[in-house]
């Protein structure tokens, strides 16, 4: 056994309340290292042999380097000691907080380390409190994001100056408008529930000076060429309606150039009362070359906001409320989220939970966000690792089966299941370009990533106009105002992620089942995974190389699995293999009978 390689952390992604009577232990491992791993575990106040458990740990996730081992268990009083056995042929080693230590090993004292509960492993009590409880309804839901200004026009009157044409041809440019509204996303309301919707993410749609609204005014009011809070509230009713929800984009990391205190700070300097609102670095404001106050990037237009000041948190903090208890809406996403203090993100937290305890609470964050996963600040995260590994695999080809089967099991490592199965999946959106355009223009590599994505652990969320075939470079040609004119729209591709989707919602499996690869091996372009739960079980294949596959699988239980699309070819399961052939950029969906 290779011991620099083992890994456990009591109370954290390694050792976490899943329930209020469910813990989740994990170890990490060498890859392909050991042959079986147990959980020894008991009660601390009689961790005796009479009452001492063992359960086999199952291999759950494998990367490049490590395999990890997960066991659910159930402790009888919540409290919880617990050590490790591992085996790899005919030697077998027990691994505590101490270290490692043989079998039959005495502790000084000359106890074994099995008969006392000292140098254990502990989760000293399973606090109802801390279990991170996402809201139910998000493993389940499909978004769609909608960028406000270029979803649909349904009231011209509300048109800004110097409006422009909306047509499949439009230019978007980083300062023109089109004349998107909140009523022209009521009046389509009805097509988001034919194609299956059932949450629609928006970008920002507060008052603000440019078409992106990420420069907020006033958080607390509707931009005048979307509608007005009546508007949105009538929005968020109509949809609810139709069983669609409703979550907004948050700015508090920073405010609008014409926020009015920045704009009084500005003309006062330092002698503004609003002056500790932002981070001024000298007493007056300079905006070039380069801003002399903290901001975004270094976008002088954005000012950081001083989340740490109680009168800046007090606004912020009646935003938060104000549009999930009296508007109504869902659920917050959370723009540059990593920036702002954790302190805020939990009084953020406590307002929201407050006012609808099922709320949705998404945190914008790139890289590993597990300081922000433990229950007491996000609910999930937008889950660009995941994001980037589809696209890098699906529609690039930059990397392999195996690599790509790495990364997403690191992924499902590196949070909490609960973390994972409401995670924030996205292949596009207004920031990058549009999926076709990833998959230069091929619409089958395009199905691939679509395929995987609306099959995987967590939310999907489709960017507005991609089921119709819209394509767009980067920012801001991925903005162009949506294809409404019907003999312009892909009705073939409109089909393909309406039935996706239904099958989504129609079987648990793919919501929060379990996800286990049966196929992805090195130097591939094709994988094939399991999705179980306890009434069903699917096996997808998806081949991303230009040629025909057979793909070998192994490892299955007895069984019969047909194509979910025609449901005329069998596919029996013999000695725990089966054999399939897909088409070059195909996939295959196959239901257990």
């Amino acid at each position: 056994m290779l011991l620099e390689a083992i890994l456990h952390q009591p109370k954290s992604h390694y050792a976490y309340a899943y329930d209020h009577e469910t813990l989740h232990i994990r170890l990490r491992t060498k890859r392909n290292d050991l042959d079986n791993v147990y959980l020894i575990h008991g009660d601390k106040y009689r961790f005796t042999q009479e009452f001492i458990e063992t359960t086999k740990m199952t291999k759950f996730a494998s990367d490049t380097l490590f395999d990890y081992y997960e066991a659910a268990v159930k402790p009888e009083f919540r409290r919880f000691a617990y050590a490790f056995r591992l085996e790899s042929g005919k030697e077998t080693l027990y691994y505590n907080e101490v270290g490692f230590q043989e079998e039959g090993a005495q502790s000084q004292s000359g106890i074994g380390m099995l008969e006392s509960p000292s140098g254990m492993f502990e989760f000293p009590f399973l606090n109802p409190a801390d279990v991170n409880k996402p809201p139910a309804w998000v493993k389940n839901a499909v978004f769609y994001q909608i960028f406000p200004e270029r979803f649909a026009n349904g009231d011209a009157s509300l048109n800004p100056e110097g409006v422009e044409d909306w047509t499949p041809d439009a230019v978007p440019t980083r300062d023109n408008f089109f004349g998107g509204d909140l009523q022209g996303v009521i009046d389509n309301l009805d097509y988001l529930v034919d194609l299956g919707i059932t949450c629609i993410y928006f970008t920002p749609f507060f008052e603000a000076k440019s078409n992106h609204k990420y420069d907020t005014i006033d958080y607390l009011k509707v931009d005048p060429q979307f509608g007005d809070n009546e508007t949105a509230k009538r929005l968020v009713n109509e949809a609810h309606k139709r069983g669609i929800k409703i979550m907004l984009d948050a700015v508090f990391n920073h405010s609008g150039f014409y926020f009015p205190p920045f704009q009084d700070v500005l003309k006062n300097g330092h002698r503004s009362r609003f002056a500790k609102w932002f981070y001024l670095r000298e007493n007056e404001v300079k905006t070039e070359p380069l801003p002399n106050y903290d901001t975004f990037g270094f976008v002088a237009s954005m000012p950081k906001l001083n989340t740490e000041n109680p009168e800046v948190k007090a606004y912020l903090l009646e935003v938060a409320r104000y549009w999930v208890e009296d508007i109504g809406v869902d659920g917050w996403r959370l723009d540059v989220a990593n920036e702002i203090d954790h302190q805020f993100w939990r009084e953020f937290r406590n307002v929201v939970k407050k006012a609808n305890p099922e709320a949705y609470i998404l945190g914008e964050i790139w890289h590993n966000s597990m300081a922000w996963l433990e229950g007491d600040q996000f609910d999930a995260v937008m889950n660009y690792p995941v994001t980037n590994s589809i696209l890098e695999f699906f529609a690039k080809k930059t990397i392999d089966a195996e690599n790509f089967m790495g990364r997403l099991d690191a992924m499902q490592v590196a949070y909490p299941k609960q973390a994972n199965e409401v995670a924030f999946n996205l292949l596009d959106s207004h920031d990058t370009p549009r999926l076709l355009t990833i998959a230069d223009g091929d619409k089958d590599l395009m199905k691939l990533a679509a395929t995987f994505q609306l099959t995987y652990t967590g939310a999907p969320c489709i960017y507005y106009g991609d089921e119709v075939g819209m394509d767009g470079g980067n920012d801001p040609d991925c903005r162009k105002p949506m294809v409404w004119d019907e003999d312009r729209q892909d009705k073939e591709l409109f089909a393909f992620y309406k039935d996706l989707i239904g099958l989504r919602k129609g079987y648990r499996a793919f919501r929060d089942g379990s996800f286990r690869f049966l196929s992805a091996e090195k130097g591939e372009q094709f994988v094939a995974y399991e999705r179980t739960d306890d009434r069903n079980r699917f096996i997808v294949v998806l081949n991303g190389d230009d040629e025909e596959k057979t793909v070998k699988l192994s490892g299955l239980s007895k069984g019969t699995f047909r194509p979910v699309s025609d449901g005329n070819d069998a596919y029996p399961v013999k000695r725990g293999k089966l054999s399939v052939t897909v088409g070059g950029k195909k996939s295959l969906i196959l239901k257990e009978q």
